[in-house]
């Protein structure tokens, strides 16, 4: 068991702790996995607010002249281009196409980037991206330490984020955000950094902002937002609501011995680009026949499948379940796993301690994310 005293803790640990939440170790960190517990949290972000204390996650800058090339060089997807205030997500990868870690990289100036990477790779990836950093013409800075971020996510989010004071000369921009897109502010204690993104397929918001301005924004938008029933949210509400949008959690549907392609995310790789790293062996990959396919499965049977259970096919083995559980809001247990292609169309179960379960396919995803248009719009249900 990891020693909490070794643990990093965030501006908001001890607001945590005296408000009943449940504290566990992620990612060498002491974190939130749910204050009033994992449904009721999932179901507030799916029908109003709530908030996320996501301070793990890691922020490196890059300037310079060169910025643009080299990072356009490092990542799957097109940054080189993009203008400023865009966010794009993307994955950077071995030679071999493995995936190191997704991300997001926002354009902060024509020459300033901002790299936002999972707390779990954060160390992995500075010192890839130290690595392949060139002589001249790019400098990096490791901003983790003392950059906060809160997650603001739901269709009434907007409503909220409103309603901060340090917001107030700024709700002309912040309602002309598109999805994916991030404005630079002055705010308390330095430079805040909001954007159009999140991890729940609601309508959304992140708020980058420095460690001595968090607790304050964390309160306000606790006590502005009580006719909204805003609630703070856990890492354990946080993965149902990914998981019900099929969005992909490192650790789970990408590795190091997985491609962006086997793991669905081949729209964020850009093949077309000039070069980039495992750009042939990605190439080669798509060429010959992508292997694997990550899909969707409904259980017939009772039972939860989770990580690593076998997915069978007459019996037999023909890949794993990477993510699994029961939805909160779908009512079902569901489960993504990774297949061997092409993926059979019948006859297929989950392995879940030595029980074959019957399963079936389902459409990607199970519940469609509500992040671009109306955020209280309808969903058609895949499942």
């Amino acid at each position: 068991m990891s020693d909490p005293s070794a643990l990093k803790t965030t501006p908001l640990t001890a607001w945590h702790r005296a408000h009943g939440a449940k504290m566990v170790p992620f990612a060498g960190y002491e974190m939130p996995v749910q204050y009033q517990g994992v449904l009721a949290e999932h179901e507030a972000v799916r029908n109003g607010v709530g908030i996320f204390d996501i301070t793990h996650m890691g922020e490196i800058e890059v300037s310079g002249p060169g910025a643009e090339a080299w990072l356009d060089r490092m990542v799957t997807n097109r940054v080189a281009g993009i203008p400023v205030g865009k966010v794009v997500y993307t994955a950077m990868c071995r030679p071999d196409g493995g995936v190191l870690d997704d991300m997001l990289i926002y354009r902060l100036q024509d020459r300033q980037w901002l790299v936002v990477c999972n707390a779990s790779n954060h160390d992995k990836i500075v010192a890839w991206m130290t690595d392949h950093l060139p002589a001249i013409g790019v400098t990096m800075g490791d901003l983790t330490d003392r950059t906060a971020l809160i997650a603001v996510q739901g269709p009434r989010s907007g409503e909220l984020m409103k309603r901060l004071d340090e917001l107030a000369g700024h709700v002309s921009a912040l309602e002309a955000l598109d999805f994916y897109t991030a404005l630079t502010l002055d705010g308390p204690g330095g430079r805040w950094i909001v954007s159009r993104t999140g991890y729940t397929g609601e309508h959304g918001y992140e708020i980058y902002l420095p460690f001595a301005a968090a607790l304050p924004v964390w309160e306000e938008l606790l006590a502005k937002g009580q006719d909204l029933a805003v609630v703070p949210v856990g890492l354990g509400a946080r993965d149902t609501l990914r998981f019900e949008v099929c969005y992909c959690l490192y650790g789970h549907e990408l590795e190091e011995d997985i491609t962006p392609l086997e793991a669905g995310i081949g729209w964020a790789v850009k093949l077309k680009k000039d070069d980039f790293i495992g750009k042939e062996a990605l190439a080669a990959q798509k060429k010959q026949g992508i292997p694997r396919k990550l899909v969707c499965l409904a259980l017939d049977d009772r039972g939860i499948a989770r990580q690593g259970c076998d997915v069978l096919h007459d019996g037999e083995p023909i890949g794993a379940v990477t993510s699994g559980t029961f939805s909160p809001t779908l009512k079902k247990a569901l489960a993504m796993a990774l297949v061997t292609a092409p993926v059979p169309e019948a006859d297929l179960a989950v392995d879940v301690r030595g029980k074959a379960l019957a399963c079936h396919t389902v459409p990607f995803p199970f519940l469609p994310a509500r992040t671009k248009g109306d955020p209280a719009a309808e969903r058609n249900l895949s499942v």
